[in-house]
């Protein structure tokens, strides 16, 4: 039976653990070759395509810094080369308020160095990524980005300034892309994930802050965290041809935290 990706080429930055690793199992549990991109974590980014490997998909791993163009222009030219193409592009890879590598801290005492880390990686980091990806999709006349933002984007955290500013701009990419590629073939979205187990920054954060894991889902409607899975499943139907109607979307999936 045919699988809705079959013959398409997925790649996917952050792919090294959380929402990026379920996203990348979830791409080749529907047929697709993946791409698996990470700078830092390399073991976890390879461990990811050996999980995609023993499930009978095909999958290969990738190091790039997305703050960096010529680690991304090689990254996307690493896709092509191995696979012919680039269909689908989940932008993922991120860092967060975690504590430990970035602080919750006012505006009136950020270190300028947190506030460039940030915006490099996550915001400028989807600029790069979204740049080179759509370069092969103009080729193809076809393709699909998604990129990861946060709900942080439309209700902003104290003490996360950076990194609220950061997500709002991911979305301001979203759509100025959307809008210039509406007739090119090539649509792009969004995710906006509300707090999700299983990730870096949540373990991280709520390891190093107490009841900040019972505080998190006190404020969510639906009273449960979200899992990769979650995420990962709306960046599948969002690449899907179900979506074919839909670009410049902003998706929160957040179990109604937006509506509050």
């Amino acid at each position: 039976m045919a699988k809705k990706f079959d013959g398409r080429v997925a790649l996917v930055t952050g792919g090294a653990s959380g929402i990026g690793r379920a996203t990348a199992r979830f791409f080749a549990r529907e047929g697709a070759k993946v791409i698996i991109a990470n700078d830092a974590n390399i073991k976890g980014g390879e461990e990811t395509v050996k999980l995609i490997r023993d499930a009978g998909g095909e999958a290969a791993f990738v190091k790039c810094d997305v703050s960096r163009a010529s680690d991304v222009e090689a990254m996307v030219n690493k896709c092509v080369s191995l696979y012919g193409r680039l269909d689908y592009a989940f932008n993922n890879a991120g860092i967060g308020v975690d504590v430990k590598h970035v602080p919750v801290v006012n505006f009136v005492d950020c270190p300028e160095e947190v506030w460039d880390r940030v915006i490099d990686i996550n915001l400028k980091g989807v600029f790069l990524c979204m740049k080179y990806e759509i370069k092969q999709m103009l080729k193809q006349k076809y393709g699909v980005i998604v990129n990861t933002a946060s709900i942080c984007a439309l209700k902003p955290v104290p003490g996360f300034g950076a990194y609220n500013v950061s997500k709002s701009g991911v979305v301001a990419l979203t759509k100025s892309a959307a809008l210039e590629l509406a007739t090119a073939g090539v649509r792009v979205n969004t995710v906006l994930p509300g707090p999700t187990q299983g990730t870096i920054m949540f373990e991280d954060l709520t390891g190093s802050v107490t009841g900040e894991k019972d505080k998190m889902i006190s404020v969510i409607p639906m009273k449960r965290l979200g899992r990769p899975e979650d995420m990962a499943e709306a960046v599948i139907w969002l690449c899907s041809d179900a979506a074919s109607f839909i670009t410049g979307h902003v998706m929160p999936v957040d179990g109604g935290l937006n509506s509050t």
